[in-house]
């Protein structure tokens, strides 16, 4: 008899996947996210399908081509013959931070759009990042003159100039003046397990203005394991938890919470209802 393997829950192959940053796939750690709403999704058909793609591209250049001539191939391939951009629509869609729904209807947000496009860059042997970007997940290309900007949600280069005034917002919002803190700071690569997070934060986000709280512990569970040690992602798993009634589960989390955020400022209330829920419970 042969002997039977237990096939990992979707959590726990998401949990394989981000243990190391040394070892991190960040396109199938980002395919991956989509199981909790596909759970019979394979990611593997999704690398090959991927691969696909990265074959055809392949073929539009000489083996010797120059790094520029790559990045402009590749995005009249990935924008213009493909048709990727920006779900304008339906930007809160939760589809569009699903690899699989996003490769499908080629519209996704910033961040989904931009992994996809980092996985093609790096296929071609193109030095890419990801740049966490106020409000607006952007990517860059290393080339030998220089660094080239891009907006993976339209597919545009950006200038300084423009990337200042996409900031002026933000930093006025923050009290700051716009030359308080340097434009490289802002433009720094982001790490795999960065780019995760914010993937999931975002799908948080949506979750939580829709009150779907059953969608928001799936993402606060990869959360937790992505950033075991973010301890405000136990507490929103808590309330998240106490939401739906499942009390016991919600005063482990909050008291975790409690254990290693004391001086945070709504540690009161916290422990406020960490009490309600065991009044409730008993």
């Amino acid at each position: 008899m042969l002997p039977s393997f237990a096939v990992p829950t979707p959590l726990e192959y998401f949990a394989a996947l981000v243990q190391s940053d040394e070892q991190f796939p960040l396109f199938e750690a980002a395919a991956s996210i989509a199981q909790d709403e596909y759970p019979a999704l394979d990611v593997q058909q999704l690398l090959g399908d991927l691969d696909q793609l990265q074959a055809r591209l392949q073929r539009r250049l000489a083996a010797d081509a120059p790094a520029l001539q790559r990045l402009r191939t590749l995005n009249q391939f990935f924008f213009g013959d493909l048709g990727f951009g920006g779900n304008v629509n339906n930007y809160y869609d939760p589809e569009n931070s699903y690899l699989n729904a996003v490769l499908r209807t080629r519209r996704g947000i910033p961040i989904s759009l931009g992994v996809l496009w980092m996985e093609l860059a790096q296929g071609m042997g193109l030095h890419v990042r990801g740049v966490a970007f106020p409000g607006h997940f952007m990517v860059k290309a290393l080339l030998p003159k220089g660094q080239v900007l891009i907006d993976p949600f339209t597919g545009q280069s950006l200038s300084r100039e423009e990337l200042s005034e996409r900031l002026e917002p933000y930093q006025r919002s923050a009290g700051m003046s716009g030359d308080e803190v340097p434009m490289g700071l802002y433009l720094q690569a982001a790490t795999p397990r960065d780019i995760i997070a914010r993937m999931l934060r975002n799908l948080k986000e949506v979750h939580r203005s829709q009150q779907d709280w059953q969608r928001l512990v799936a993402v606060q569970d990869r959360l937790v394991v992505l950033l075991p040690e973010a301890w405000g992602e136990w507490r929103d798993r808590g309330l998240a938890h106490a939401e739906q009634g499942h009390s016991a589960q919600a005063v482990k989390d909050l008291e975790t919470y409690l254990a290693h955020a004391e001086a945070e400022m709504d540690s009161g209330g916290i422990a406020e209802r960490v009490a309600e829920l065991r009044r409730t419970a008993g």
